[in-house]
């Protein structure tokens, strides 16, 4: 192709490149070894320039990965520049500060060649089972206790894999099989998309991705700036109070509107945890740009140009601005709750737009057996772990219910209980909503999950908690009430802590009932028929449609006009007295 590509070869290339990635990710998907890839969809699958700008991301994976690899691979190129880039070569990093957050991430990168020339790079990024040290635990207090630190490295030369990593790799974790196996995985996801994508330059004739790079970027840049510009120019500042770990967690933002873009800090934000639920910055701007994209122009492409239109800071040494070498193993736990604060904020410049909170942070059962994990005694060769994916209920829309058992702002898929039953001795005894715990409100907020988790041998096991909504559950808005605190138990009645490795003894059991997201509107606005059919359905008790929705159903289980009318006028009533008894 000779010149600038036409608007309509422009358009083919970026559908083709879109085409590309989203085979990319679901090579990694079909691949990989560990439950989070190929059940869960923990991943993220991009296309860069040689100048490290993300040009298009895969559909399949996080905002997590996604958004803070798009800035990894500027790192890879600063310690790698292009010029020392061979054809063969492979990068590889967990670095939580270069990478996306956290050890158990691997990001791969591998450099793409036309005619011995430098034309893209493919990234991809997946959390791996097991990374040695204290392993899936909040208890770390330094990230050497978190297991095994790859820097930006070597993973291929020139076609040679690098073996010495990879016994590394394979003496630091226990479960070798399944985190090498993620490897080739991700090796082999880039290598299909730099096939795929020197096929179409071949067909289209392009010797570099130039022209097409700087298109893509400056017109997802544009758009995102006219979208921010025809917002509400201002600033506005929210703040709530998380579980946290040793002691309750304070998130506060203030987010400024200016011209064409968003600029959001953090300061006023609690410091950092002695424990691994510190969030590194770029796990933070990761979650701050995709709130804010998902909220005002989520049919921009996600890309370089619209990352930039965002700039986050947080004070360093914050529990958003985690520096080295805090451990920061479970960073989502404060992660994942950044867009209900910023939703926080732009619930006052666009009031009916965002969500009530929701559970936000992953129900993740990471559970494991193993030689002195369960108490003295144990066998040193019937060891397991899995992760298992799950989630509470999402926060209610202004005009739609919340999702019931429904990851946001993750995305994640749940892990099917089939598959966690296939490969350990765990037995999933009950999986259900749990009935009552979506917050009440004109929009119900989405429901919560409970799950009863034991072993079909009999013997204990552990569960490394990481929990969030246990004291503090997710709050409603507009007049929406809070939805339901997540609770842990044994079977047999004893409490269970939310955070830090717990153990079930020998013949009891898990149970774990997943919080509710918060509740839209006030509940007395609430559609009678809808509150008959959550009624019907199970989705919440008889008490709770009376006393707090003001319905009263009839003989057939359809609204009393009359008597409904009557329930509410008199509710309205105690609730405003309550309100104001002055």
């Amino acid at each position: 192709m000779s010149g600038a590509p036409s608007e309509i070869a422009l358009q083919i290339i970026w559908n083709r490149l879109i085409a590309v990635v989203e085979e990319q990710a679901q090579t990694l998907v079909r691949t990989a070894f560990s439950t989070s890839a190929r059940e869960a969809g923990d991943i993220s699958a991009g296309v860069f320039d040689p100048e490290g700008r993300m040009l298009a991301q895969a559909v399949t994976g996080t905002p997590g990965h996604v958004n803070s690899m798009a800035r990894s691979v500027g790192h890879f190129l600063q310690a790698f520049p292009p010029a020392s880039l061979r054809e063969g070569d492979i990068l590889i990093t967990n670095d939580p500060w270069k990478g996306t957050g956290h050890l158990f991430d691997l990001t791969v990168v591998t450099p793409v060649f036309l005619a011995g020339r430098l034309v893209a790079l493919f990234a991809s990024t997946t959390h791996v089972v097991d990374i040695g040290g204290l392993g899936a635990s909040a208890e770390g207090r330094q990230i050497y206790h978190e297991g095994l630190y790859i820097p930006l490295m070597h993973l291929a030369r020139q076609g040679e894999l690098n073996e010495d990593l990879l016994a590394l790799v394979r003496a630091n974790v226990r479960e070798p099989v399944q985190v090498l196996g993620d490897i080739h995985a991700l090796i082999a996801c880039n290598r299909k998309g730099a096939e795929r994508l020197v096929a179409m330059m071949r067909e289209f004739g392009l010797t570099d991705l130039s022209q097409p790079a700087e298109a893509i970027i400056a017109r997802s840049r544009r758009a995102m700036g006219e979208a921010i510009a025809r917002l509400p120019q201002g600033s506005w500042s929210a703040s709530m109070t998380i579980d946290g770990f040793e002691a309750p967690v304070t998130l506060a933002a203030r987010l400024t509107i200016a011209g064409d873009r968003v600029l959001v800090d953090y300061a006023g934000t609690s410091g950092l945890s002695r424990y691994a639920i510190n969030c590194p910055l770029c796990y933070t701007e990761a979650y701050t740009c995709f709130a804010i994209k998902a909220a005002i122009a989520p049919w921009i492409p996600n890309n370089t140009g619209t990352l930039d239109a965002v700039v986050v800071t947080a004070p360093e040494n914050s529990i958003v601005n985690a520096p080295h070498p805090a451990a920061v193993f479970a960073r989502s736990v404060i992660g994942h709750m950044l867009p209900d604060l910023i939703y926080g904020c732009l619930d006052q410049a666009l009031p009916e737009t965002v969500p009530a909170e929701g559970t936000s942070s992953l129900w993740n059962l990471t559970l494991l057996a193993g030689h002195g994990l369960t108490g003295s005694g144990g066998s040193a060769t019937r060891a397991f772990t899995v992760t298992t994916f799950h989630s509470g209920g999402a926060g209610a829309r202004p005009r739609q219910d919340g999702l019931s058992a429904t990851p946001f702002p993750s995305g994640v898929r749940n892990v099917p209980v089939e598959i966690t039953e296939a490969i350990t001795p765990l037995v999933i005894w009950r999986k259900e909503l749990r009935c009552g715990s979506g917050g009440p409100g004109r929009q119900r907020g989405g429901l919560g999950q409970r799950m009863v988790v034991g072993r079909r041998d009999g013997e204990a096991f552990a569960l490394q908690a990481r929990f969030e909504r246990v004291r503090f559950p997710a709050r409603g808005r507009a007049g929406g009430w809070p939805g339901a605190a997540g609770r842990l138990s044994l079977a047999s009645g004893a409490p269970v802590a939310a955070k830090g490795l717990q153990v079930i003894p020998a013949g009891d059991r898990l149970v774990v009932e997943m919080p509710g997201g918060g509740g839209y509107g006030d509940p007395l606005d609430r559609d009678p028929a809808l509150v008959a059919r959550d009624l019907r359905y199970g989705l919440i008790e008889e008490a709770e449609a009376r006393e707090v929705y003001g319905v009263i159903l009839g003989p057939d289980g359809e609204p009393d006009g009359p008597a409904t009318d009557r329930q509410r006028a008199a509710l309205r009533t105690a609730r405003a007295s309550a309100a104001d008894p002055g």
